[in-house]
């Protein structure tokens, strides 16, 4: 394993003051550093202010320009955009500006697997967790899943764990020097239009956690995404369907280097993108040594995790399906592909400039009705009117779209949140979403 880069001097300006930001701010006080903490929110707005050491000077509601003055680098939080006033002139000044994981990977000598992609971060990270553990291996699961990544820095942690941690595009644009033993490429395809500008600027943002990988690392990627093209030089394994491929499908068997590892149907995951979810996280631990015994045994006892596909009731003989994670239009593919049943689909949030006509091939096959909610409702009406026999619904709001889709739901069918958008037009975030769901489908 490399040395991690040195940290720049400071003192430092965190800009962001949610769960990485504040992370951030303890891991430099504890390391000595003096630290200017920001946000642009009121203070009566922000959350665990209590968290963080009183030495640390917090301004809230400015845009905190003025602040560059005191500081010599800038750890911005994955929320803030590029765009944001104190970013563009602390770039404009010559200072160091990176992110939360870059400043924890630095600090925190154990050995990464880091994993993105648009879609079944969440689900690969948490199952990479899982097969560690299966294995006996000690593992720490961090990142966009929940923990930040910087908080290891200052807890008790075992040397020898190996740090499983999600990776967002807003999270990787924001490295310099980040570079996984192992680094884990879900799929490539359309999300946060609103933030990256463009397609080709998503996909550059996610191929930064390859950029600098070495001779000794592993890239995991699928087939036919030309990932031996861009940089880095980590050992590539590919995952797919054809032979060449390391791990591949193959008649309804995965197989790990010409050895047969398990049927599809021993899978404990859901749905077949799960399939390629569990297959790209085997990818990475066999890669990486793990006895292939206890992949096996750990793919056949992982269900899943809390906001994806995850049936929250049965009442009346319908089906209640909490997918609040699918936040693109992308993920809501997958969603409704997951049900050979009638489906009354929940839509709507807020919106990513994505473009919502995608929808309509599989709201046509899956759906029985749709119900719109939140400020995207609008748009995502205009892209799916006037399909044959599909009703679509002004709900407003989650808690009456739930009760109409009860309304006219029949036996045997499935109500699903599976709402393509963002939740912060009317949630915290889509894990509240997810709980406002549960709620209401249990109530």
């Amino acid at each position: 394993m490399s040395p991690r880069p040195p940290l720049p001097p400071g003192p430092y300006l965190i800009v962001g003051l949610a769960r990485s930001g504040r992370a951030a701010a303890a891991l430099l006080h504890a390391r000595g550093h003096e630290v200017l903490a920001l946000d642009g929110a009121p203070r009566e707005r922000l959350k665990g202010l209590d968290e963080l050491p009183p030495p640390v000077e917090v301004h809230a509601g400015t845009d905190g320009v003025a602040l560059l003055e005191r500081v010599r680098a800038v750890v911005k939080s994955p929320g803030v955009p590029q765009t944001a006033p104190v970013v563009a002139a602390a770039r404009e000044r010559g200072l160091p500006v990176f992110g939360e994981l870059e400043l924890a990977w630095r600090c925190v000598p154990n050995e990464v697997i880091a994993v993105t992609g648009t879609n079944g971060k969440t689900t690969t990270t948490e199952l990479l967790g899982h097969l560690h553990r299966t294995a006996g291996v000690p593992v720490d699961v961090v990142g966009n899943v929940g923990t930040a990544y910087a908080s290891l820095a200052l807890a008790e942690r075992d040397e020898r764990a190996v740090v499983v941690c999600e990776c967002s595009s807003f999270q990787l644009e924001d490295t310099i020097s980040f570079a996984p033993e192992c680094a884990v490429l879900l799929n490539l395809e359309s999300d946060h239009l609103d933030r990256h500008g463009s397609i080709e600027a998503y996909h550059q943002a996610k191929l930064k956690v390859f950029a600098h990988q070495g001779n000794d690392d592993v890239a995991v990627a699928p087939e036919g995404l030309g990932v031996v093209d861009l940089g880095g030089c980590a050992r590539r394994v590919c995952v797919g369907d054809s032979p060449e491929a390391e791990l591949s499908l193959r008649a309804d068997t995965l197989w790990w280097d010409s050895e047969p590892l398990l049927r599809v149907e021993e899978l404990a995951l859901r749905g077949p993108h799960n399939v390629r979810n569990a297959m790209a996280a085997a990818a990475a631990a066999l890669a990486r040594g793990l006895p292939i015994d206890a992949v096996r045994q750990g793919l056949t006892t992982f269900a899943g995790v809390p906001h994806r596909l995850e049936e929250v009731a049965r009442r009346d003989g319908i089906t209640y399906v909490n997918d609040s994670k699918a936040t693109n239009v992308a993920a809501a593919l997958v969603g409704l592909a997951s049900f050979e049943q009638p489906v009354h689909a929940i839509l709507g949030g807020i919106g990513k400039g994505e473009d919502y006509r995608p929808l309509r091939p599989a709201v046509q096959r899956h759906c029985r009705a749709v119900y719109l909610i939140g400020e995207e409702a609008g748009a995502i009406r205009s892209a799916l009117d006037g399909l044959e026999g599909i009703p679509l619904h002004d709900s407003g709001d989650l808690a009456t779209a739930v009760r109409s889709a009860r309304a006219d739901a029949r036996p045997g069918d499935v109500v699903l949140l599976s709402p393509a958008c963002a939740s912060y037009d009317q949630f915290e975030n889509f894990e509240v979403r997810g709980e406002a769901f549960r709620e209401a489908a249990r109530t």
